[in-house]
């Protein structure tokens, strides 16, 4: 630790003498560079730099410079559950969130449950996040999600979602709309997006809810290649109706055939790969292999706090694992073996970075360490572990040995967050109140039987959909 005092809002900031990883186009790596931030954006990167007077100055020798990472799948109001679906299966979190607990979330609980996210994501150098938001099943759960992101430090982007209703009909309620506007035009946000599934009924009821992303400039995000769910027919339907646009991010899309995988590369799609959910939940393979193979654009996503861990190190070391262990695998099945890995750490913090970017539409202002680009910069430091040292290879390092304690410093816009490894942004205290309030709520809701029960699923004779998603049947009973 040092005695080095803060910087004022608005003073400039100088990381020295680090490693910096720009995620250029050409993947530009400095041995001992710096970056200098100005006015809330990237001034200059390079060696020796010379700066403003007054400039605040953070020794970044033995560190890793890089941009902050984006996360662009996160239900983040789960968040105020965390871990206690560790033992789940992905039938047994519909049938929680979806045909019962879910439903006695208050608006509250979803404010909580963003807000803790929220810190959690740039506490781990995630500087920009979607928070993949399906539990606004009224106005004001809506108006608590998005009023917790714009309290909070970090860049977010609301993508709006009801997981209680039909997108087709809630999408159309002017109040939502309204609502959604204002997310997208707050310039305490960085936009919005709709959230919703496309099971692939012949009637494409979804029809309206697209119609609605159009008229209101947005993109669509959508749970897509989800086993027993949302598979091909779903991509077929939307790829028939010409509503696969550039900019719709496909979450998982790891049930899918290669006919559907050319359907998203030709219409200008992404997919967001959460791979230690597809690896638990049973959503199909991780698709890395696949997105490769069709030069589909890849970004990374922890999913839900509720199961997964909350940061991008792990998603990085996920996939790149999976990824491996399937070309070691059917390699395998002929007796050959793998000489060369295809894919590379390289290519995974780029996802992290980049790709993230790219699928939000939004790579001229984040993703890499440029001039001119928004002051979104993370250090990876630890002078205390052996761990961070020697760095000989950096994009292996933040890969396979770095975890989110050794995120040192976190800037965004220009703002430090995150000093000398402690989070300095945010009111953590209050956050932990209102996370005490919900989560005693809830067990005096569900009764400590039930409540132990969610939590503790029995392994013997578990009800087996043959479509999880028949939640909207029991919401349209509801109605």
């Amino acid at each position: 630790m040092t005695d080095t005092p803060a910087p004022q809002t608005g003073q400039p900031i100088v990381f020295r003498n680090g490693i910096v990883l720009t995620m250029d186009d050409s993947h530009t790596i400095i041995p001992k560079g710096d970056v200098l931030v100005v006015d809330g954006k990237i001034a200059e990167v390079g060696t020796g730099l010379a700066v403003p007077d007054g400039t605040h100055e953070i020794d970044a020798s033995g560190g890793i410079i890089m941009p902050g990472m984006i996360d662009t799948h996160r239900h983040m109001w789960q968040t105020a559950m965390r871990g206690y679906g560790a033992d789940w299966t992905l039938t047994q979190y519909f049938v929680w969130y979806y045909l019962e607990h879910g439903m006695k979330f208050r608006p509250q609980d979803i404010a909580a449950g963003n807000l803790v996210s929220a810190l959690d994501a740039i506490e781990s150098g995630v500087t920009t996040s979607v928070d993949w938001s399906h539990g606004l099943r009224t106005i004001d759960h809506g108006e608590a999600a998005y009023e917790a992101l714009a309290a909070s430090p970090g860049r977010y982007v609301l993508g709006y979602g009801n997981l209680a209703g039909a997108p087709w009909e809630w999408t159309q309620d002017p109040a939502i709309r309204s609502l959604i506007e204002r997310a997208r035009d707050d310039s305490r946000l960085f936009g919005a997006q709709l959230a919703f599934d496309v099971p692939g009924e012949e009637s494409f009821p979804e029809r309206p809810a697209f119609e609605a992303a159009r008229d209101l400039g947005l993109a669509v995000t959508t749970h897509a290649g989800v086993w027993g769910a949302t598979n091909d027919n779903g991509i077929r339907v939307m790829y028939e109706n010409g509503v696969m646009q550039p900019g719709n991010i496909y979450v998982h899309a790891a049930t899918l055939s290669d006919d559907s995988y050319q359907m998203i590369a030709a219409t200008g799609g992404t997919v967001s790969l959460s791979t230690e959910s597809e690896q638990t939940c049973g959503q199909g393979y991780p698709p890395a292999h696949a997105l490769r193979k069709h030069g589909i654009g890849a970004s990374l996503s922890v999913d839900t706090s509720v199961w997964f861990s909350a940061d991008m190190f792990s998603a990085m070391r996920t996939t790149i694992g999976a990824d491996r262990a399937l070309e070691h695998y059917i390699a395998h099945q002929s007796e050959d073996t793998v000489t060369h890995a295809t894919i590379r750490v390289e290519d995974v913090v780029d996802w992290a970075t980049r790709g993230g970017a790219k699928a939000l539409g939004k790579d001229d202002q984040v993703g890499s360490l440029e001039a001119g680009k928004l002051g979104d910069v993370i250090l990876i430091k630890n002078d205390d572990s052996p761990t961070m040292t020697p760095i000989v290879n950096p994009y292996g390092h933040v890969v396979y040995q770095v975890g989110r304690g050794d995120v040192h410093t976190v800037v965004v816009g220009g703002e430090i967050v995150k000093s000398e490894g402690k989070l300095t942004a945010g009111d953590l205290p209050s956050v932990k109140a209102k996370l005490e309030d919900t989560v005693s709520y809830l067990q005096g809701e569900l009764g400590e039987e039930t409540w132990n029960a969610g939590m503790n699923p029995e392994i013997p004779e578990v009800e087996i959909l043959s479509n999880p998603y028949q939640y909207r049947k029991a919401a349209a009973h509801a109605h």
